[in-house]
């Protein structure tokens, strides 16, 4: 491989990295690891901090997936968003069951008067 094709496949690392790090994003959220996903935000910053202003023309393949595998995730966290509401919503209506059936239970004093 020549001089030249080595920098330009040197210049393609950064959106490597970014690639990859969209496609752990992706798999942490749909195993639900929220927190391992908030940990990386950091990550994420520097990763873009690293990105030059005008990308390289060979950097489209890679942008344009990592920009697919992204939405992916993003649909993936709306969905889990989803599921915590709808869990959410059953416990509440189970608590209120729960403490309809429990207004029908005797009163018993709290405080043992006895002793």
């Amino acid at each position: 491989m020549s001089a030249a094709g080595l920098a330009a496949d040197a210049s393609l690392l950064p959106y490597e990295a970014l690639f990859e790090h969209v496609e752990l994003e992706l798999e942490l959220a749909g195993r639900g690891e929220i927190e391992a996903l908030a940990a990386m935000a950091g990550r994420w910053q520097g990763l873009l901090a690293e990105l030059p202003a005008t990308p390289p023309a060979a950097a489209a393949g890679l942008l344009e997936r990592a920009k697919l595998v992204h939405e992916r995730t993003r649909i993936e966290l709306i969905r889990l968003r989803d599921g915590v509401v709808a869990d959410l919503s059953t416990t509440k209506q189970a608590r209120r069951a729960a403490n309809g059936y429990a207004g029908q239970l005797r009163r018993r004093p709290r405080v043992d008067r006895r002793a």
